[in-house]
């Protein structure tokens, strides 16, 4: 290894991201000994000299894979440090005992990285959650370079590609398509389409006068029916079910309970399960 590597921590992406391609690529491509003879320090010695040779000469790998994402918005500085988090990963997991270049290795955990931030990053609302549906998103938006809006034969064979239903091709296709919209005008949004934002003509029910008679007089019933149903109880009851569930403060635990009435802890959790069950068949009636 002629050339003097660098800590990575001095070549992360920053504002002058030209700087940072050409001096990754400064850095010479590890032939098959040099980095077999790496990886076995690594993975035998935990050489960490070693680890670090073998990130800094695949630098240039992740820069070539964040440039084929260029085309979600994303900045290529984030998507770039991204993908070195994941070729960390991947070096630290490198089996030079399998026969695989890590370059093979780590693409998988480059990717994975980077699908990750995308998917965070890409819209406000995330518009894909499950394994089946981040597959179909990043698929699809391929598709979708070159078709536009997908007809029904197209989503077919999409679908048939990817062995998911066609109605989810069509769904990821309608949150693809979509955008997001900020709740309240922008700062420079102009009189006649400041209007138009949804602060503007979205109802607030909170304050709707009908809701909140209506939901006193629910709660006011709540609390009447409660107060009969409690009616029903016998003393003792009565007592563990206020002390235990309307105190606003200093509820008492099964313990203390016990210890006040003279019984065990589990025949005051039998108490206090007959009389929820008879208050809870008393408020349905």
């Amino acid at each position: 290894m002629g050339t003097s590597l660098q800590p990575v921590e001095m070549l992360a992406p920053g504002a002058n991201i030209n700087a940072y391609m050409q001096a990754v690529n400064s850095f010479p491509i590890l032939s098959v000994e040099e980095e077999q003879r790496l990886g076995e320090r690594l993975y035998y010695e935990e050489d960490v000299d070693a680890a670090r040779q073998l990130v800094m000469a695949h630098l240039r790998f992740v820069v070539h894979i964040a440039k084929s994402y260029a085309g979600y918005g994303l900045s290529q500085s984030d998507l770039i440090q991204e993908g070195n988090v994941g070729l960390m990963k991947a070096v630290k997991r490198f089996n030079p005992e399998k026969g695989v270049r890590l370059v093979s290795f780590a693409v998988h955990w480059i990717k994975a990285e980077m699908h990750e931030f995308i998917l965070r990053n890409w819209r406000i609302v995330k518009v894909a959650t499950t394994k089946a549906q981040r597959k179909l998103f990043f698929n699809l938006r391929g598709q979708k370079k070159r078709l536009g809006w997908l007809t029904h034969e197209e989503a077919e064979a999409v679908a048939k590609d990817l062995n998911v239903e066609v109605k989810h091709v069509q769904q990821m296709e309608g949150r693809l398509s979509s955008y997001d919209a900020s709740f309240d005008a922008g700062a420079d949004d102009d009189e006649e389409s400041a209007y138009l934002a949804p602060a503007n003509y979205l109802e607030d029910n909170r304050y709707n006068p009908a809701k909140q008679t209506e939901a006193a007089d629910w709660n006011d019933d709540n609390v009447s029916r409660l107060r009969e149903a409690l009616k029903t109880l016998d003393e003792r009851s009565q007592v563990i079910i206020q002390r235990r569930w309307l105190n606003d403060d200093d509820k008492s635990t099964l313990h203390e309970l016990a210890d006040e009435f003279g019984v065990s802890a589990e025949r005051i959790r039998q108490l206090e399960k007959n009389a929820m069950k008879k208050v809870r068949t008393a408020m349905d009636a």
